[in-house]
């Protein structure tokens, strides 16, 4: 994106008593800084429906991507899936948003709850054209996205949700936009309010979904750069070349590693204070320098950062935990997940002292497999990630 940042967030729930999902959602990015989502849902659910809606996503995602036009890729969709015998629908419904460069958004829906956008936190109408490819009716749009929208996809799972319990005849999409609107706030994050949606969808199931159900938010916002440094410079006659660049970079500034502030601090000329405060958490303390956001411990707090990425990619179960606590690691995932766009990592690569220990499970090459891993991580949650070495 060139004026915003686009944060991609999607969540799941099964049908009862099954353990494949029979939606699935594929998202792609594209050379030119676009992105390409699809959700499908495959008829039914359990090991068929899968594998319709994966095959969907898949030829849909790939379609986009290499640039052919939404037509030709719908068609294709439409030729290659049949129309069940008995129930005279297809194997596969599914929904694309197609997130450009300059901040367009293309909507192609067929068959799926339409996408729902909000706008200044509430429901906005967009233009929709109706068109017919390969038999089969299709919803199309166009929408420039402004800052703070959120775009809400979603399989009929979600307004299937309480059908004969709460709602006699399953959750309306203007329920659902009732609830989005009273729910969503500006700080939400795409996949907290992904969760949100399939939360409460759950919950009017009973906790016992009659469908697959699936949700996929996308918000634009605003830039916000995070820089972090972690680890000292591997030749010490480049610590002061490394600082310089650290703190020339725009943004917040976190520091990550009990060396790396005390090189940070004597750069700085400013004190190292140890934050004690810690009740309740068995990682190492947060410390403060003035101008810098915040100073932790390094390996062991970024390992947890690390477990946090992954459960918020995947359930997002620890979300309660990392959004509410004060230690070093749920304080830099808030930053890093909720608040930042592009993160700038500056990685030393010299070999702490402390971690030759033989009774320390810390190595050189698990320091450098954290920084990939914790990449990956954050360019699936579609933040802009950059690494330099020193």
């Amino acid at each position: 994106m060139n004026d915003l940042s686009v944060d991609i967030g999607y969540t799941w729930i099964n049908c009862h008593d099954e353990l494949l999902c029979g939606d699935h959602i594929d998202v792609v990015e594209q050379d030119d800084n676009s992105y390409v989502v699809v959700l499908a849902d495959g008829l039914g659910h359990g090991v068929k429906a899968s594998i319709l809606s994966t095959l969907t996503s898949k030829i849909l995602s790939t379609m986009v991507a290499s640039g052919l036009p939404i037509e030709e890729c719908v068609a294709t969709v439409a030729e290659t899936l049949p129309v069940c015998s008995e129930r005279h629908v297809a194997y596969s419904t599914f929904t694309v948003l197609h997130l450009l460069a300059d901040d367009t958004v293309e909507i192609v829906q067929y068959d799926n709850p339409q996408v729902i956008l909000l706008r200044n936190g509430k429901n906005f109408e967009y233009p929709i054209t109706e068109m017919t490819i390969g038999g089969k009716k299709i919803l199309s749009s166009t929408v420039k996205a402004e800052e703070d929208d959120v775009f809400i996809a979603m399989s009929d799972g979600c307004t299937h949700a309480g059908m004969g319990l709460e709602y006699q005849f399953g959750w309306s999409r203007g329920d659902i936009i009732k609830f989005l609107e009273s729910t969503v706030q500006q700080k939400h994050t795409a996949k907290n309010i992904s969760t949100y949606l399939i939360e409460e969808c759950e919950r009017l199931y009973d906790y016992k979904p009659g469908d697959d159900t699936s949700v996929c938010a996308v918000r634009f916002r605003k830039r916000e750069p995070v820089n972090v440094l972690f680890g000292p410079s591997y030749n010490p006659d480049d610590t002061d070349k490394m600082m310089e660049l650290f703190f020339s970079k725009s943004g917040k500034h976190l520091i990550c590693g009990g060396t790396t502030s005390t090189l940070a601090a004597k750069y700085l000329g400013k004190e190292l204070e140890i934050d004690l405060n810690f009740n309740q958490s068995n990682l190492p303390p947060v410390a403060k320098i003035e101008g810098v956001d915040l100073v932790t411990e390094g390996v062991i707090t970024i390992s947890r950062v690390l477990d946090y990425a992954k459960d918020y990619l995947e359930e997002n179960t620890y979300y309660d935990y990392w959004s509410m606590n004060q230690d070093g690691a749920s304080k830099v995932s808030r930053v890093l997940f909720e608040e930042a766009t592009d993160v700038n990592f500056v990685v030393g690569r010299a070999i702490n002292p402390a971690h030759q220990n033989p009774d320390l499970p810390i190595t050189f090459n698990i320091k450098m497999n954290l920084v990939e891993e914790l990449t990956k991580c954050l360019r699936q949650m579609g933040k802009q990630v950059t690494v330099q070495y020193f």
